[in-house]
């Protein structure tokens, strides 16, 4: 199988998503996993699902708290 990003239809605006850039580069994010948590990832793409490494958020940004609202029920 050859591979050319030259022809790509959705190079730049796929790249990010694509699994031979996954296969050459590794993000920093999956350097800091664990081998039991590859592995659980690794279980859970072989499965058919598509697991994916979030972002942690950053710390140092204030969030504002959600609020928690009780759920209405109209009973009619």
């Amino acid at each position: 199988m050859i591979v050319d990003c030259d022809t790509c239809a959705v190079r730049g605006t796929g790249c990010a998503g694509c699994a031979i850039h996954a296969l050459f580069h590794t993000p920093p994010e999956i350097e800091r996993l664990t081998p039991d948590e590859i592995q659980a990832i690794e279980v859970l793409a072989r499965a058919g699902l598509d697991p994916e490494i979030v972002e942690v958020p950053d710390e140092s940004v204030p969030r504002t708290p959600l609020r928690l609202v009780p759920l209405r029920r109209d009973v009619a």
